[in-house]
């Protein structure tokens, strides 16, 4: 049987002896450290870090480590986090009629590869669109909205993340802009993606725009959601080149496989807790 391991975070305002205080406190607990990662930001003078480490014999759960670690918190007046890898996290994907995203999140979740619970699928597309995906059991909610509907729709979504205890919100090309409302109320916990044209290409059709202006790289960015569109925390980026060759349904094909690998990335880095709120943009520590 694998033993338990553990995944701590936390963040606060640099200065000598945070590392030395929390592996000395972990090894007084018997704890025995598997990986260790840790960022020192020069231009906001902030402190990351991120640890996994199994438990000694016989120490007890989580309760016994934030006790044991509670001292450290408090000396350096941290955020932190603490959670048993084996716990998988609730996650809530939201889609639209483009549901490229949305399958490949699936087929990730079906073979392993996101290690997550997903509490729902919320939609403002009938179920009769997903016909060709197998949602395996996963409670599916047609959430329809229009300008009038919106503010009751966006509280239904309140109550479903609330309901199902989701820690996570998931916008796989979710083509509503949420009100600042909930973008307030989901801050740190929602991940949306879309193409990196932006401000270059606004409104429909982006890829065709890019297309009709001869552009040369494509790509896409996972962010967290905030007040501002598309303008949150960036988790995860990515590009490819393309020519003169590709026609405007070519870049929306290769945009598509794009915006799917980016926000799966981002999806994972999330659910490993290896990102992290530093202002306007993430520490990321990689895999």
């Amino acid at each position: 049987m694998a033993q338990t391991s553990y995944i701590l975070t936390t963040a606060c305002i640099d200065r000598p002896g945070i590392v030395a205080a929390l592996s000395t406190a972990l090894f007084k607990h018997g704890c025995n450290i598997l990986d260790s990662q840790q960022y020192d930001d020069l231009e906001t003078g902030r402190f990351f870090a991120r640890i996994v480490f199994t438990p000694g014999a016989g120490e007890g759960g989580e309760a016994a480590l934030e006790e044991v670690l509670a001292p450290v918190f408090e000396r350096f007046a941290m955020s932190w986090g603490l959670r048993d890898q084996s716990r998988r996290r609730k996650v809530m994907l939201l889609a639209s009629k483009f549901d490229h995203c949305l399958a490949d999140l699936l087929y990730r979740w079906q073979t392993g590869e996101l290690e997550m619970e997903i509490a729902g699928i919320i939609a403002n597309y009938p179920r009769e669109t997903y016909v060709h995906l197998n949602f395996a059991g996963v409670p599916f909610h047609y959430l329809p909205v229009n300008k009038e509907s919106r503010d009751t729709q966006e509280q239904q979504i309140k109550s479903l993340v609330d309901e199902t205890g989701s820690e996570l919100v998931v916008l796989a090309r979710y083509m509503q802009i949420l009100s600042d409302d909930l973008s307030t109320w989901l801050a740190g916990r929602c991940i949306n993606i879309h193409h990196s044209f932006l401000p270059g290409f606004k409104g429909a059709r982006p890829y065709h725009q890019a297309h009709q202006r001869g552009v040369k790289l494509i790509g896409a960015t996972a962010h967290y959601v905030t007040p501002d569109l598309d303008e949150g925390p960036i988790i995860e980026q990515d590009v490819e080149r393309v020519s003169h060759r590709d026609s405007g349904a070519d870049l929306v094909r290769k945009g598509r496989d794009i915006e799917r690998r980016v926000l799966a990335r981002a999806v994972r880095y999330h659910l490993q807790d290896r990102v992290f709120l530093n202002g306007s943009k993430t520490v990321v520590f990689p895999e």
